[in-house]
């Protein structure tokens, strides 16, 4: 993670899952609840395509005929 910012799909859960502890703690101000919340579903977008372009790959995958041989 460069700068930051959770790049893999991985990563990007990792941080989610911070957010989600960081938020049950019940020791979070109303402002950075909000700003946590709005990352965590930024972040939860971007896995959400990361997983449909995955599941994309496999379907092709599965559909390719078998080479020639």
């Amino acid at each position: 993670m460069s700068n930051g910012v959770p790049k893999s799909f991985e990563e990007k859960l990792d941080r989610i899952d911070a957010i989600v502890k960081e938020l049950e703690s019940g020791r979070v101000e109303l402002d950075r609840a909000i700003e946590l919340f709005k990352e965590g579903k930024t972040l939860t977008r971007e896995c959400e395509q990361l997983l449909r372009g995955a599941q994309e790959q496999v379907d092709k995958a599965l559909n390719d005929p078998p080479p020639a041989g």
